[in-house]
């Protein structure tokens, strides 16, 4: 193994191909073995006592199917969060709204994923909300009006709606019931 020694992995290349394997849910040996190495090889890197050379790490993400310029950009600490519990669901509404955001702690993330609860008589606002952007929900159960530009509706338990943020938009409950929508937007706007 003719490696170069580094022993605190000053690119992170360890920790990279670590997390990378786990999303994968490979071991170092299955890893090892469709790359054609070692599974030693593949330890020692992980543990940061060794640095590949360019060919063993192509060899090594070519199981992935992932090149060496995306395997660099990849944000470790956000990808080894991938399941999240409710207790690990931001909290950023407050009053009569609840929107509990999935990876809020994130900075980096492109996409904002929120679970909305809203309460009889619930509103945004009357100043109508505006971003860049698009955004999408599902009405789960209740009812919601959805107000976008000039167009409004109110969407029943299965009904969802689809739009460019920059549109003016507002969102209310004007039923008896609790309503919770499971919604999205691109890029994030909170």
């Amino acid at each position: 193994m003719n490696e170069a020694k580094h022993g605190n992995d000053p690119d992170g290349v360890g920790e990279r191909l670590a997390t990378l394997r786990a999303a994968y849910g490979l071991s170092q040996r299955e890893l090892a073995r469709r790359a054609g190495l070692t599974n030693g090889t593949i330890s020692l890197i992980e543990q940061g006592v060794t640095s590949p050379q360019v060919a063993s790490l192509k060899k090594i993400l070519s199981v992935f199917s992932i090149s060496i310029a995306d395997f660099f950009s990849l944000d470790t600490e956000s990808a080894s969060n991938v399941f999240f519990g409710k207790e690990d669901l931001v909290e950023i509404g407050g009053g009569d709204i609840s929107f509990l955001l999935v990876n809020g702690r994130d900075k980096n993330r492109k996409l904002q994923m929120v679970t909305e609860r809203y309460e009889p008589g619930a509103d945004t606002g009357v100043e109508m909300l505006q971003h860049s952007g698009e955004e999408c929900g599902i009405v789960l159960s209740g009812s919601l009006e959805v107000t976008v530009g000039t167009e409004r509706r109110i969407l029943q338990a299965g009904e969802a709606y689809y739009f460019n943020s920059s549109l003016p938009h507002r969102f209310r409950n004007l039923g008896e019931d609790i309503c919770e929508v499971v919604s999205a937007a691109t890029p994030p706007s909170f």
